[in-house]
């Protein structure tokens, strides 16, 4: 039995399904942060949210297959193990790192969207008045 193979069998479907997990997680959840950063315009947040989804799969899921291939040779069974808690805990802290950094840009945008919504009137000027005479 080569347990090379067996380490890909057991890797590449655990880190393709907790992959598609945490997207499908971020995509439900992410609705309402992305409609707060882009001011209510529902149809704008689902746009950014289906973008952002794809890029995340090609991101991870690319990594998860390069990330594949082994450097060595796996001989027993505690090897196929180490691989795997290697690989997968790779794949989890990228997965982790991706999203921090989507929030982190995102939160910044909100940010940047507030505060020019707090400088501007809530109305257009309609005309002026003469300054009081002192």
């Amino acid at each position: 039995m080569d347990y090379t193979v067996v380490s890909y069998a057991a890797y590449l479907p655990v880190a393709t399904g907790v992959t598609v997990w945490v997207a499908r997680a971020l995509t439900r959840n992410g609705k309402v942060f992305l409609a707060d950063v882009f001011a209510g315009d529902g149809a704008l947040a689902d746009a950014v949210n289906n973008l952002l989804v794809v890029g995340f799969y090609l991101l991870n899921l690319g990594f998860v297959v390069l990330w594949m291939k082994n450097g060595s040779q796996v001989v027993n069974l505690q090897g196929v193990f180490d691989a795997l808690s290697v690989k997968l805990g790779s794949v989890l802290l990228i997965l982790g790192l991706v999203h921090l950094a989507n929030v982190y840009v995102l939160n910044r945008i909100r940010r940047r969207g507030a505060l020019d919504r707090q400088h501007r009137p809530p109305v257009a000027p309609q005309g002026w008045t003469q300054p009081a005479k002192a």
